[in-house]
């Protein structure tokens, strides 16, 4: 029996691939997404959104346009990394479908329901808006598998990862919930790297394996240059992956609390890994992935799509 999920994201290179990986997968059924501003402007997040889906041929999935901004702070994008539309490096088809006309917030009230687990792979506003305004919300999800945060090293400062960074205070809300969260961080993807040579496997076999490659092509320019990494981190298809296979990831039951207020620490996910203070453990941290299985995964299900 599959998963029913709904991804909310904000592709972004990484989301793009999660997406495509939901598609192939059969222990997943992918319900909806809803998109957010955060690696681009909203417009141009819900467009990446539907330009992956005319791609896979499923543009029965709707797409629902949520927040254009965090809920206290400015948006900042990351144009460094996935380039002025957020999908640099294909040439992806257009779309000839159009967001559905209810807000993301509407969408997920709308789909969430016992069973469903929720996938954000962006900054958090949306969900943190969907628990103030739909509060009976809660108890109905699942649970949350979030690409997000960080233990010990930060991706846009030196000590937060974009995502939280970008929407700190939405973090803080979700984290508090109470509905059980799990934190695929930027220690598991740093782990797990997508290589040229992962590229090439996929380059001939189809549209999506084609694109794919193309995207890691572009992306991987970043990593090479920031980081000296041979290979990319898919970020936000590793936490799909987690559902699609819970071996992947290992966890630690802890707790994080996300820094709103900070000099040079605004948006740190602190997560308590040694339990050294009696904070709720609100979470489930991701610590160790197996490479090499999520790797094998993302380049066999890419492959299979047509």
């Amino acid at each position: 029996m599959s998963t029913p999920i709904v991804i909310d994201c904000d592709p972004g290179h990484d989301d793009a691939i999660a997406i495509l990986l939901a598609l192939a997968s059969p222990e997943v059924e992918l319900r909806g997404i809803t998109t957010v501003a955060g690696n681009q402007t909203l417009e141009k997040t819900t467009r990446n959104a539907l330009k992956v889906l005319e791609l896979a041929g499923r543009t029965d999935i709707p797409v629902a346009a949520g927040a254009d901004r965090p809920l206290r702070r400015a948006l900042r994008t990351a144009a460094n990394v996935h380039g002025e539309s957020g999908l640099e490096g294909p040439d992806l088809p257009e779309p000839t479908t159009r967001p559905v006309a209810e807000s993301a917030v509407d969408l997920l009230a709308e789909l969430i329901e016992p069973g469903v687990v929720l996938v954000p792979t962006g900054p958090l506003t949306n969900v943190a808006l969907l628990l103030e305004r739909h509060p009976d919300v809660a108890g109905r999800l699942e649970r949350i598998v979030w690409m997000g945060g960080a233990i010990a090293e930060g991706n846009v400062t030196p000590a937060a990862e974009f995502n939280a960074f970008v929407d700190p205070e939405a973090a803080a809300a979700v984290f508090g919930s109470g509905i059980p969260v799990t934190m695929i961080g930027l220690d598991v993807t740093h782990m797990a790297l997508f290589t040229p040579e992962h590229a090439d496997r996929l380059r001939g076999t189809g549209k999506a394996g084609r694109v794919v490659a193309e995207l890691s092509d572009f992306f991987q320019k970043f990593h090479e240059e920031r980081y000296g990494f041979h290979g990319s981190p898919i970020h936000d298809a590793l936490a799909v992956a987690d559902v699609i296979d819970p071996t992947l990831v290992t966890r630690l039951h802890c707790n994080v609390e996300i820094e709103t207020v900070s000099q040079y620490c605004d948006g740190r996910t602190v997560v308590d890994r040694w339990l050294v203070t009696d904070g709720p453990r609100n979470a489930q941290v991701g610590i160790d992935v197996d490479a090499a299985r999520f790797l094998e995964l993302l380049v066999e299900r890419i492959s299979s799509l047509a």
